[in-house]
Formats: structure tokens, C-alpha cells, sequence
């Protein structure tokens, strides 16, 4: 993937088309924003059961959802997938969730990711400006969460900078395990 000009990089929103790729790039992308103590098998389970190609084709499908893809050019023209967003309209279904967000219909940002040889580059910057603006198309007003691991300090730092704080935790189950995350909100 290095081979690709990262100053083409566009956000549109996915479609039906885009799930393999999109699949393809959240088993390199997820592993890398799990807690040190997650086992292979536990993220192989997750990315196999909650990111695959089918899972995506039903988000870019759904209007309760906003599925994002930032895509480049390579040096042989082809356009690839270097990231993707996902913002979902819903009342929280956890607990701890609804308690610092509130028990109504919220936004989630449920995924931000970017493919680590486009890290550092704006792809990020340009997702997470397309994730709030598709926030808020689809809940006008509504509260922007998000949930991240709490080891994970760069993707923390990251939301910090696009205006979310640090609100509460909840529990987050990858492949059978629990992880321990934050809640962050926009604009708290």
C-alpha cells in the first residue's frame, strides 16, 4: 500500500461494492487498536464475525447508518481503500453507554480507521470531518459518542483533537473477551 499518492485521498460514502475491500482492510486495521492483552484468536473471531464483507454490504444498505470509505490512488492508478467511518443512529444498547450519554436515540461512532501506511497523512482528519458532518445529517442534534480502549492514548489523543472528551467507561467484548473502554462525547 505505499505505493499510493495519499494527496488524491477522497471520503464518499461506501456501497455495496466496497465491502470486500472494506472487509480486507478492518482485518489489518482493528488488530492494531486492540489492548496488548486481546488474543489472536479473540480479534480473529471479532473481525471474522463483526467485520465481515456481509456486515458491511448491510451498513452501506441501512439508512440508520453512515458508512464512510476513504480511498487513494496507487502509482498504477487503481483506487484503494486506505480507511473507513462508520456513524450509527440508535439508542445505546449498553448500559453504561445510556448513562452518560442518555437512554434516547444517540449517534455512535462506531469505527474510524485508517490503514497504518496512510497513518500521520490527513486521511484520518478528512474521515472524522465526514463522520461529523454524516452525525449530523443523520441525528440533527442528537449526542455524538464514541467508545475507544482505554490503553489506546493515540486514538484517544486523536478524538481529543476533534473535539470529543472522556465522559465515562463501559465494557467492550472482542471474541468472548472484555476490554475496557472510554466513552467519549462531542462538544461534552
Amino acid at each position: 500500500m505505499t505505493d499510493l499518492d495519499l494527496t488524491t485521498t477522497r471520503v464518499r460514502p461506501a456501497t455495496d461494492d466496497d465491502a470486500p475491500a472494506l472487509a480486507d482492510l478492518a482485518a489489518v486495521t482493528f488488530p492494531l487498536a486492540c489492548p496488548p492483552g486481546a488474543s489472536p484468536q479473540a480479534i480473529a473471531e471479532h473481525v471474522a464475525t463483526q467485520l465481515s464483507p456481509a456486515r458491511f454490504r448491510g451498513w452501506a444498505a441501512s439508512a440508520a447508518h453512515a458508512l464512510l470509505v476513504a480511498e487513494a490512488a496507487g502509482a498504477d492508478g487503481a483506487v484503494r481503500a486506505v480507511g473507513y467511518a462508520l456513524v450509527v443512529r440508535e439508542a445505546p444498547g449498553d448500559a453504561d453507554v445510556a448513562r452518560v450519554v442518555g437512554p434516547g436515540e444517540v449517534v455512535e461512532l462506531s469505527k474510524i480507521y485508517v490503514h497504518p501506511d496512510a497513518q500521520g497523512t490527513g486521511v484520518a482528519r478528512a474521515l472524522m470531518a465526514a463522520a461529523l458532518e454524516s452525525a449530523a445529517a443523520l441525528a440533527p442534534g442528537r449526542t455524538l459518542w464514541l467508545g475507544t480502549n482505554g490503553l489506546n492514548a493515540r486514538a484517544q489523543a486523536f478524538y481529543r483533537r476533534s473535539g470529543f472528551a472522556v465522559v465515562g467507561e463501559r465494557t467492550y467484548v472482542v471474541g468472548g473477551e472484555e476490554h475496557s473502554d472510554v466513552v467519549m462525547v462531542h462538544g461534552a
